[in-house]
């Protein structure tokens, strides 16, 4: 049974075959996704990785802006080309001043048909997600959601789209066969934020847009803003400290909240913690909950489920507790405790509270140390 297994031979991969009209379309776009002269980060973190895409193609890169007539939308263009843009393609309109679907839809699909990009990438926001659904369907094409890579095959231009699969058990690669643009939605913070080059200068191409409001079917009312000041900021959090259902017990997480504190961070959760009722849900990070890519991340009592690696692997510095020594967490952990986190948790928290008071002793006594001529 296994020789037989051994001796198979490997499934070959279904041959690509992309129609004539298709092969016209060059080039990888990224939408520029902004609200009230303030541009989501994602757009920029996806030019990077955009940049990385249209120099593997040999094509330009551009970003695509839909707004209202505002001077402050036309210098998002200035933005797009300093963070990596070769192009943009710049649409303004009153009916584009607030975000609806149908008018971004109406405008996003025209560029799209008459440019003809063969790469579109949105980020996988509230807006990017149905903006990215209206699009791809209206123009009969294939959307890959939520990746967490993407590459380039070489052998015949198409765009890999890499996403977690069966709950984030296993990873997945889908490639469209014969459809163009090839379309993704990528995560806030899954990817490198890029180096902004105010040096750079690029094209920027304008396109009306002919569409009325009297043809547009929702209209705007108002305007609230999402006041989540009091809610978890895990996306732009620089230091995380999460703990998992290895903690054994609600009360026990505590100990998460108390070492976050010391150190000015955040506190996550993975999914079985959050599920278990443990924590709040905005605290999830993996997955199904929000990506994160701090300075810092300690994990907790998490064993390191597929499903968690994928939102927390892009942390510059990973440490993990654990008892098992050959728990995944650590595969990705630049340090690695073995142990009792109920034990460690504690002890970390007191090093830290002491290193700190430390440091902020060092730098209250500087100024002293400095006018007095004296030195240490």
């Amino acid at each position: 049974m296994s020789d037989a297994l051994d001796s198979a031979k490997p499934i070959k991969k279904p041959k690509r075959v992309l129609p004539e009209h298709f092969k016209s379309y060059t080039g990888v776009w990224v939408f520029i996704e902004h609200e009230r002269g303030h541009a989501h980060p994602v757009s920029w973190e996806l030019l990077g990785k955009g940049r990385q895409l249209a120099d593997s193609l040999g094509v330009t890169l551009a970003g695509v802006i839909l707004g209202g007539t505002d001077d402050g939308v036309r210098a998002l263009t200035d933005e797009a080309i300093a963070y990596g843009a070769d192009r943009c393609y710049l649409m303004q309109s009153e009916v584009l001043a607030d975000y609806r679907n149908q008018p971004y839809t109406a405008g996003m699909t025209t560029l799209v048909n008459t440019y003809q990009p063969e790469v579109l990438l949105l980020g996988a926001t509230t807006q990017g997600r149905d903006l990215a659904g209206s699009v791809a369907t209206t123009l009969l094409t294939g959307l890959t959601a939520d990746c967490t890579g993407l590459e380039i095959d070489m052998s015949d231009r198409s765009l890999l789209s890499s996403r977690p699969t069966f709950g984030g058990s296993l990873m997945c690669t889908i490639v469209n066969l014969a459809t163009r643009p090839q379309m993704a939605t990528v995560r806030p913070r899954v990817m490198p934020m890029p180096e902004r080059d105010a040096t750079r200068s690029g094209e920027v191409v304008t396109h009306a847009l002919d569409l009325t409001e009297d043809s547009v079917v929702t209209k705007l009312v108002d305007f609230i803003p999402d006041a989540r000041a009091d809610k978890p900021q895990l996306a732009f959090a620089d230091f995380i400290v999460s703990g998992g259902r290895g903690l054994g017990k609600p009360e026990n997480f505590d100990k998460v909240f108390d070492l976050a504190k010391v150190l000015g961070a955040e506190v996550g959760a993975s999914r079985p913690a959050v599920h278990a009722g443990w924590v709040d849900p905005e605290r999830q990070v993996g997955q199904s909950g929000k990506t994160v890519r701090p300075k810092f991340y300690l994990a907790a009592g998490i064993s390191g489920a597929v499903q968690h690696r994928v939102g927390m692997e892009g942390a510059d510095v990973i440490a993990a507790i654990n008892l098992d020594a050959k728990a995944p967490i650590f595969d990705v952990a630049n340090y690695a405790l073995v142990g009792n986190a109920l034990e460690l948790l504690p002890a970390l928290r007191d090093a830290f509270e002491r290193r700190l008071a430390a440091a902020r002793a060092r730098r209250a006594a500087a100024p002293a140390t400095a006018d007095t001529g004296e030195h240490a």
